[in-house]
């Protein structure tokens, strides 16, 4: 059995690798995930200036108070229908998906799902 510092460890390994190949710019900003046990956090960035255009999370108090679990698949939902709603207000319509070194199934896909719903292309 992996311990969880070894799983983290990895993540970040593979997070390095993939941050080689993906690049925000202004045109197609990077859409960057990150998982804690408890919450998610998703930043729209544009790598080129170094600046986060818009963030959402499960702490924020309209998200508290529709979640009771904040790593679920049910907030993951609603934190990509909530990034993407924040993106099209600034008039951001495509990104370059950056999963953060996780596995691409499970909440990070619900995520990617309810963000391409709420109308992000990536």
């Amino acid at each position: 059995m992996i311990n969880k510092q070894g799983k983290n460890i990895g993540r970040q390994l593979r997070h390095k690798r993939l941050r080689k190949k993906i690049e925000g710019t202004n045109e197609r900003p990077r859409l960057s995930v990150y998982k804690s046990l408890n919450n998610f956090y998703v930043q729209i960035i544009n790598d080129e200036i170094g600046h986060t255009l818009v963030a959402a999370s499960t702490l924020e108090p309209e998200m508290k108070a529709k979640v009771s679990n904040g790593s679920n698949k049910e907030s993951a939902e609603l934190v990509g229908k909530l990034i993407a709603e924040r993106a099209l207000a600034k008039g951001i319509k495509t990104v370059v998906f950056d999963r953060g070194g996780y596995e691409y199934h499970g909440t990070i896909k619900a995520l990617a799902d309810a963000a391409r719903e709420g109308g992000l292309e990536f």
